[in-house]
């Protein structure tokens, strides 16, 4: 028992996967450069706004992918090997971007290695997802998943963003670019090298392509497995849907695009945040009950408090704000669902970690889609209350997402 001691432990990390933790977020941060500012760039320089959707669009559909074939490989493989292979098309993929795309601007060489890149973080970080579902007792399960999210989400959204600012000045935009490809290696180098836990995977070559129709066939086999990801493409939807439309709808009631970034970088400061709190009150109150009431009732009202606040408090910035990262603190109160899903099954958990790894990917095209198709219906209000309807609808289908009998929900 002495070994549960630790000051690791008390906060939840799997001691013998610490050096991973960190090896992710500094592999997330390498991968978050281009945010924010690549689209504009790439506009700068001449391409139509066609042209960079369909780029994004196109990357979003690898991510998707990606994020389902990491489940299997890395229960069929290994999840070293699988972070392995995501490290390495990450590498192939920026090196082809940048260096024969973005150089000469040839956008079907850029549409194909920026989509090769996109494979190469859900292989790198949700591999190391389904490493820790493995290795961490239940009862400390949703505290694990918790930091997990914490380190994926500061690297990518935070310390990324704050690293590109600096070495945009410093070295350009293309040498930042180029700069990634370090920090995935030094990443890696934590994860892979100096993370010593070993993970035995699961049987010779004809059980790893029995696994792999696992990721497809477990929806049939466990139906709860199928309705955790729903729950989960629903969970970041509204995340990726957001930045197509609310800037311009800010921009009606006076708040600047400077101001509009200050806002939705808090709001992701605080989601980090959180998603180690949730992590600790999924453990104590139940992870359903913490995704249904937290997350799925909870977001819905703040995405229509987020809409309305400019109307309510009259363009005040401080109440936009705040009404901003209460959205975005209780985003994470879906964190436990990394808990709940692989807790469905006593075996074939990477199969389970599949489909919620799918629905991880699935967003960041998804938000998008519902905003082009709707907007120029229902309009900016409209599609508010779509998206709060999600909301809803989640809490309502997490309430079909039970455990077997004896084992907390």
């Amino acid at each position: 028992m002495q070994e549960n001691t630790t000051w690791v432990d008390r906060l939840g990390l799997p001691k013998p996967l610490a050096w991973g933790y960190f090896g992710v977020i500094i592999f997330m941060m390498g991968d978050g450069v281009e945010q924010g500012w690549l689209s504009p760039y790439l506009l700068e320089h001449g391409m139509s706004i066609q042209q960079s959707a369909l780029l994004f669009t196109v990357y979003g559909i690898t991510i998707a992918i990606s994020s389902w074939f990491s489940g299997v490989l890395a229960e069929g493989y290994g999840p070293r090997k699988a972070m392995g292979m995501g490290l390495l098309l990450y590498i192939i993929g920026t090196i082809g971007f940048v260096g024969l795309g973005m150089t000469k601007l040839d956008y079907p060489v850029m549409l194909v290695t920026y989509a090769i890149r996109g494979f190469g973080y859900p292989l790198f970080a949700y591999s190391f997802l389904v490493w820790i579902t493995y290795r961490t007792p239940k009862d400390r399960l949703g505290r694990a998943v918790g930091w997990f999210w914490f380190v994926f989400t500061g690297g990518l959204n935070v310390f990324g963003a704050y690293y590109s600012s600096w070495a945009i000045d410093f070295m350009g935009y293309q040498n930042t670019l180029w700069s990634s490809i370090f920090w995935v290696l030094v990443g890696a180098f934590f994860a892979l090298v100096l993370n010593k836990d070993r993970f035995v995977p699961s049987g010779d070559a004809g059980s790893k392509t029995k696994e792999l129709l696992k990721g497809l066939t477990i929806v049939r086999e466990e139906p709860k497995v199928f309705i955790g990801g729903l729950v989960r493409v629903i969970n970041t939807t509204a995340q990726f849907a957001f930045p197509v439309f609310l800037p311009i709808y800010m921009a009606t009631h006076g708040f600047s695009t400077k101001e509009w970034l200050q806002i939705w970088g808090t709001i992701f400061t605080s989601n980090i945040a959180f998603n180690l709190i949730f992590g600790f009150v999924g453990d104590r109150l139940g992870w359903r009950n913490t995704i249904m009431w937290f997350g799925g009732v909870g977001c819905g009202l703040t995405t229509l408090l987020f809409f309305y606040s400019p109307i309510w408090f009259g363009g005040d910035f401080w109440a936009v704000l705040f009404s901003g990262v209460l959205w975005g603190g209780l985003l994470a109160g879906y964190v436990p669902l990394s808990a709940l899903v692989p807790s469905l099954v006593k075996k074939d958990k990477g199969a389970a970690m599949a489909i919620l790894n799918l629905g991880a990917g699935l967003p960041v095209f998804v938000g998008p889609a519902i905003v082009g198709a709707l907007i120029g219906i229902i309009g900016n209000e409209g599609v508010i209350w779509v998206l709060s309807g999600l909301y809803f609808l989640s809490a309502l289908l997490t309430r079909f997402i039970t455990m077997p009998e004896g084992d907390k929900e």
